[in-house]
């Protein structure tokens, strides 16, 4: 295998090959431009990154999708073609700017009961309404104790592209990848009914890190302030 096969997402590769192709033929008009598209190729590079993680394993805890930012925590009652109820439950949104690890990951172990695309526009994938009106795509995890969860991958103002590598009851193993969303996006988690939020608006998150809610706990939401 190709010693630096894992250092980035397999999406990742011939970006970074038409960038440096791109670099190349830039430096035979001008040194300056042929710089710019060495810097630009390494951030393509870095963009695309697949960093190690170490994920916390004890039955409960559910583990942030992505990198980035808590954009927003509210309760809200899942689309009806979701098949999760009326119930309202609390979601969490994570805005992912374009220096994040684009990498998604399992939020929670359990078995896919649906994988759903929805097609949409491209707002800016830090505003609330880009929930419902941008490109996502959906996956349903059923935990296997009559709960459900949802986790959605949705584009962003940049982003053109969802990855999505798991399938209609493939199983899902928390922290694992899987997928990637281009370049600039949004992560939303649709929390089980009656769990709490344990992260806040503005707190930054590590995908397959960052616990973000524990369905073991009586805890209530928490509560933060900027220092």
């Amino acid at each position: 295998m190709f010693p630096f096969a894992n250092l980035i997402h397999p999406e990742g590769w011939r970006f970074v090959a038409i960038f440096a192709g791109v670099a190349v033929l830039l430096s035979l008009f001008s040194s300056t431009f042929g710089w710019i598209g060495g810097i630009l190729t390494a951030w393509c590079f870095y963009f695309f990154r697949n960093p190690t993680r170490v994920t916390p394993d004890r039955d409960g805890l559910v583990i942030s999708p992505a990198d980035g930012k808590v954009v927003g925590i509210k309760e809200t009652v899942p689309p009806s073609e979701w098949e999760m109820g009326d119930e309202p439950r609390v979601r969490i949104s994570i805005f992912l700017n374009v220096f994040d690890v684009h990498i998604n990951r399992i939020p929670i172990s359990g078995t896919v009961r649906k994988v759903i695309y929805h097609p949409g526009k491209f707002f800016n994938a830090s505003l609330d309404k880009a929930s419902e009106f941008n490109e996502r795509n959906t996956v349903i995890i059923d935990m296997g104790n009559g709960d459900d969860m949802a986790v959605v991958q949705i584009a962003g103002l940049i982003a053109r592209r969802i990855v999505c590598d798991i399938e209609n009851d493939d199983k899902a193993v928390v922290g694992s990848q899987y997928g990637i969303i281009r370049f600039g996006s949004r992560a939303d988690i649709y929390l089980p009914v009656g769990a709490k939020s344990l992260v806040i608006e503005g707190q930054r998150t590590i995908g397959g890190e960052t616990v973000i809610a524990d369905l073991q706990s009586s805890e209530p939401a928490r509560q933060g302030s900027v220092v």
